[in-house]
């Protein structure tokens, strides 16, 4: 296993603790559909959350969520279509990116809610 994808594991999962100690409710993790994938989908007062989280070691090759495109925008869209065809969410949803930093191991994280807005 690469030091990006242990890295990028340690993220998901700091990101899935962060949003328990919020009060979110976890219903997916790593949910993909087709090329697409979401890293975490949460649930709070009825709100759906499609996340994306980034995580970079430093700021070496900019902020961690600088790394979500334009491309990666569109693929969220396409999962979260596909997940809300399968499970008819009937109420409100949103996309949050997660960026964060991870240094002499300790996470600092950055919730940005409603990021493609």
């Amino acid at each position: 296993m690469t030091h990006n994808t242990q890295l990028g594991q340690l993220g998901e999962k700091a990101a899935e603790a962060y949003f328990l100690n919020q009060g979110y409710a976890v219903l997916e993790r790593n949910f993909r559909h087709k090329r697409a994938e979401v890293d975490l989908i949460v649930v709070k007062d009825k709100v759906l959350v499609l996340v994306e989280v980034k995580t970079r070691s430093s700021y070496n090759f900019g902020f961690p969520e600088e790394a979500v495109s334009a491309r990666k925008e569109e693929l969220l869209q396409l999962a979260a279509n596909h997940y809300l065809e399968l499970h008819q969410w009937p109420h409100e949803i949103r996309f949050d990116v997660v960026s964060i930093l991870w240094r002499a191991d300790q996470p600092e994280i950055l919730h940005i809610e409603d990021a493609f807005h």
